[in-house]
């Protein structure tokens, strides 16, 4: 009961925002089916809404760069050998220069794989320092369109641009270990071919077993160290991902001055079949008998809607990671076919702007349905959202 008493003043604190307002026997409602039972407070009391404890997370998540792997990938050189004046003492003698030069080409991209370790994360620590700025400052109020937030933004994007840049080398390094990789199979089998060439003495076929070991191992080293970068690109390429998806949310929050939080599209998941693409775009569903997640009425220019639009969202989606959404633009129904016809189209675009700012927030289009309708009960131009 104490449950939903916070749940029913939340939702009626989220009513006192403006143009934007919930239902308070709906928010919850969509997802649970419960009823709240509390009342609600005095319209002139405003309660803010605190990140839960699933948003928290995923903000820490995403507010720091994946640790790279810390292996340094250093060689054995391989055991000295004694010339027996053999033919077969010359090819291990030819095998192992290969061998050397193989691991003088693994020492190369050791180097250069440690080198790329350290500026990736330079260049992830100095993105993050600037989006914390723009963060605290959005985290006690600004202006809305601030332009040195801006700036700053526009820096954020670039220093972003150049972690993606750290990933691209990444993969060119990645393409020269898989290319060391097939000659070190290559030669390794060419060892153990020459245990049939004939003309060898007990020496030869010694050295040769010395060599093939040093070979196993150097083998292992490169798939070692080709396996630790191929985790590397993994995990770098979804961080920035995501982080493209914050970055855009953030510049949605610069627009209104004040701090949102992290991409909405780390709160949700798309079931999908193994080897197939993601659903597309769903149909717009009957929402006869439902109650709205959102309602935004536009009665006046520029309603602030978004803060509160963003926090209903956010927790549909901490409940429900799978659900889908229909955005409906509601009409007031009237006798005059003229203002009916200015009213349905000015809603239309009312509604257009909301999926715009969802999908700026980091929500998959594919997971929004918009439609449009009248409704008896409507006083003026508002948009709905439901959940589904």
């Amino acid at each position: 009961m104490q449950w939903f008493r916070r749940l029913a003043i939340l939702g009626a604190g989220v009513v006192a925002l403006g143009g934007c307002s919930f239902s308070t026997d709906a928010l919850w409602p969509s997802l649970s089916g419960e009823e709240p039972t509390a009342a609600a407070p005095p319209p002139a009391e405003t309660i803010a809404i605190q990140p839960s404890a699933g948003e928290r997370a995923s903000q820490s998540q995403a507010g720091a760069p994946p640790r790279l792997g810390s292996t340094n990938f250093e060689v054995q050189p391989p055991q000295p050998l004694q010339e027996t004046g053999t033919f077969v003492g010359q090819k291990v003698g030819q095998l192992r220069t290969d061998l050397v030069r193989l691991q003088g080409s693994i020492q190369t991209h050791n180097g250069g794989l440690q080198n790329l370790r350290q500026r990736t994360i330079q260049n992830a620590e100095t993105y993050h320092q600037t989006v914390a700025s723009i963060e605290s400052r959005l985290q006690v109020g600004t202006t809305p369109g601030n332009p040195m937030l801006v700036d700053a933004w526009n820096l954020a994007q670039r220093q972003l641009e150049q972690v993606n840049s750290d990933i691209s080398a990444m993969n060119d390094l990645a393409n020269r270990v898989s290319a060391d990789a097939a000659l070190s199979t290559y030669l390794l089998e060419s060892v153990r071919a020459a245990y049939g060439l004939s003309g060898a003495i007990e020496e030869d076929h010694r050295q040769l077993s010395v060599l093939e070991d040093d070979t196993n191992q150097t083998v292992v080293l490169i798939d070692r160290l080709l396996t630790e970068l191929s985790d590397d690109i993994r995990r770098q390429s979804a961080y920035v991902s995501n982080e493209r998806s914050d970055i855009n949310t953030l510049a949605v929050a610069i627009k209104n001055g004040e701090l949102f939080g992290s991409s909405l599209a780390s709160r949700t998941f798309t079931p999908t079949t193994a080897g197939l693409a993601p659903a597309s775009a769903p149909r717009p569903s009957s929402t006869a008998g439902r109650r709205p997640l959102v309602v935004i009425r536009f009665d006046r220019p520029s309603v602030a809607y978004e803060q509160a639009l963003y926090s209903a969202v956010s927790r549909a989606l901490e409940r429900r990671p799978d659900a889908f959404f229909d955005v409906v633009a509601i009409s007031p129904q009237s006798g005059n076919r003229g203002r009916a016809a200015l009213d349905t189209n000015a809603v239309r675009r009312n509604a257009q702007q909301v999926l715009r700012s969802l999908t700026n927030m980091g929500l998959p289009a594919n997971r929004v349905a918009l439609s449009a309708g009248s409704s008896p009960d409507a006083q003026t131009n508002e948009v709905r959202v439901f959940v589904r």
